[in-house]
């Protein structure tokens, strides 16, 4: 299978830009010490894009995603921090 994604240029100064699929459902849980990431078609697809964004060399060490049920999750959901090393 071949996918082919556009993923936006990164530069860290301006922000760093969130590309979401149309239609994406994603869900974190933290249950007995395991962390969860649940989604459909359309969120793992943005998410993917999304780690693919921070990969860029033009996006400095620091730079995060921050996800959580009030910008991005479902209700519920836990709270995820996606930082680049």
């Amino acid at each position: 299978m071949n996918i082919l994604l556009n993923i936006s240029d990164q530069v860290a100064e301006n922000g760093l830009k969130i590309d979401w699929e149309n239609g994406f459902i994603i869900k974190t849980k933290f249950e007995n010490g395991q962390f969860n990431v649940m989604a459909n078609k359309e969120g793992l697809i943005s998410l993917a894009k999304q780690l693919l964004a921070l990969a860029q060399d033009t996006v400095p060490s620091g730079q995060h995603f921050h996800y959580d049920d009030y910008n991005s999750l479902e209700d519920g959901s836990a709270e995820l921090i996606i930082q680049k090393m």
